[in-house]
C-alpha cells in the first residue's frame, strides 16, 4: 500500500470521527457538571431533630404514609424562627391563596412549564454554540443567553428616571 492510499485512509477516518462527534441524539447540554462520583449527595442529607417524649401518647397523630414526623427538619421554618419571624405561617394552608388568584385573574395555561421547557429546548439547540464548542463539550450556557440578559445599570436609570426608588446597584466591572 503505497503513501497516497495511507494518507487518505487516514483521511477518511478522522472525517468519520469528526462526522460521528457531531452527531447528538441528546438534549444539548448548557452547563457542563458532572458528577464525580456515583455516590450520595451529602448536601441532600439534613440531620433530624432529636427525639423527644411527648407528655401524652394519646395527644399524637396517627401515623400518615408519606406525611411528616415530628423530628423531620424545617430549615426554612427554623430559620424564620432564628430571625425573629413566625414560623407558624408556613403552616397555613391558603398562605399564598390570595397571591396566587390574584396573578392568575386573567387566565393561566395548564401547561405552561411544558410548553415553556420546549420552548426553551428549541432555543437550546438552535443556539448552543459552534462546532468546536459543542466537541469539546465547553460551557456556552452565558453565551445562549446572552441577547435576554438585563443589563442592570441601563434598568436603574430608567427606573430612577421614572422616580421610582430603588437599591444602588453593584458597581460595573471594567476588564
Amino acid at each position: 500500500m503505497g503513501r497516497p492510499m495511507r494518507g487518505m485512509i487516514i483521511l477518511l477516518g478522522l472525517c468519520a470521527m469528526v462526522l460521528a462527534g457531531c452527531g447528538r441524539d441528546r438534549d444539548p447540554d448548557l452547563m457542563t457538571f458532572r458528577a464525580s462520583q456515583d455516590g450520595p449527595d451529602e448536601f441532600g442529607i439534613l440531620p433530624t431533630k432529636p427525639l423527644q417524649t411527648p407528655q401524652d401518647f394519646a395527644s399524637l397523630p396517627p401515623p400518615t404514609p408519606g406525611g411528616a414526623n415530628l423530628t423531620d427538619p424545617t430549615p426554612n421554618a427554623d430559620a424564620i424562627a432564628a430571625l425573629g419571624g413566625r414560623p407558624e405561617v408556613l403552616n397555613r394552608p391558603s398562605g399564598d391563596g390570595a397571591l396566587v388568584a390574584y396573578a392568575g385573574r386573567f387566565g393561566v395555561a395548564s401547561n405552561i412549564r411544558a410548553n415553556l421547557a420546549a420552548a426553551d429546548l428549541e432555543y437550546r439547540r438552535n443556539n448552543n454554540g459552534r462546532l468546536l464548542e459543542r466537541l469539546f463539550n465547553v460551557n456556552v450556557y452565558f453565551r445562549a443567553y446572552e441577547d435576554q440578559e438585563l443589563d442592570q445599570h441601563r434598568e436603574l436609570e430608567r427606573f430612577r428616571a421614572a422616580g421610582v426608588p430603588t437599591p444602588a446597584a453593584p458597581p460595573e466591572q471594567t476588564e
